[in-house]
């Protein structure tokens, strides 16, 4: 009676920690961006590094891989299905995905450059064709990769004298930005709808968050308008990264 209740009980241990291991849940993460996206020093320090090593971190995360496809300067218009942008992208979850059974995520932080007075390919972008542009790249993605996630995260701030050799930005370009988060809103509350925990309003936190730590989080520049605030530095990536990282994590509850 004795044995057969030991057993029992190591029956019970194994079925138990099958649903452990099984709850366990594996990750391929393609960060799609512009150079705030690439980070601070690219392949060392950047906030899809950041963001990964705070989900490898999560009770009920496996394997953790990330792709970081951010390239400086790029607006959605560089992103458009049919580019070459959008070729490397496809790439990059190809890679990540190979033999593995992860749950594919697309986290797109897209905006500051579109949001620019000029320079940047297609700036300054209407907040509507900002939306189109945004749901073209997320519907195509979504048909490529039918079990994909796709998560909208808000640009983040830059200051209002955020100006360079190439491009120019000011006041008008983060007028832009806020415009862009309405359009994310609405976007993500139409995928809501017609696709149904397929696409998800991201990160809307970081915005505010810079906005009163730029002095600490972010690269003091110098630009034609004077001093300009526009990238994060490692401190700011690290913060970055887990912003990225939690709406990650909202998504797969």
């Amino acid at each position: 009676m004795h044995r057969s209740f030991q057993w029992a009980v190591l029956l019970v241990f194994v079925v138990v920690c099958s649903f452990i291991i099984k709850d366990e849940q594996n990750l391929s993460v393609v960060f799609i961006g512009d150079s705030i996206t690439v980070g601070s020093v690219p392949r060392v320090q950047s906030p899809p590094r950041f963001a990964g090593e705070y989900l490898q971190q999560q009770r009920g995360i496996g394997k953790v891989k990330v792709a970081n496809a951010g390239i400086s300067g790029y607006t959605t218009v560089n992103f458009l299905p049919g580019s070459s942008t959008y070729e490397k992208v496809k790439l990059a979850a190809d890679t990540i995905q190979a033999n593995t059974n992860a749950t594919l995520i697309f986290s797109i932080m897209l905006g500051t450059n579109d949001s620019a007075i000029k320079g940047p390919l297609g700036a300054p972008l209407t907040p509507a064709n900002y939306r189109a542009n945004l749901k073209t790249i997320t519907d195509s993605l979504m048909a490529r990769y039918p079990y994909c996630r796709v998560i909208i995260n808000y640009p983040i701030w830059y200051s209002d004298s955020t100006a360079n050799g190439h491009s120019s930005y000011l006041k008008a370009g983060q007028e832009r930005v806020l415009l862009y988060q309405k359009q994310i809103d609405t976007l993500t509350n139409l995928y809501k709808k017609a696709r149904p925990q397929r696409v998800f309003l991201g990160d809307k936190k970081a915005y505010q968050y810079f906005r009163e730590n730029y002095l600490t989080d972010f690269k003091e520049q110098k630009g034609p308008s004077g001093v300009y605030y526009l990238h994060p530095n490692q401190k700011g990536d690290k913060a970055l990264g887990e912003f990225w990282a939690k709406s990650i994590l909202r998504s797969l509850k």
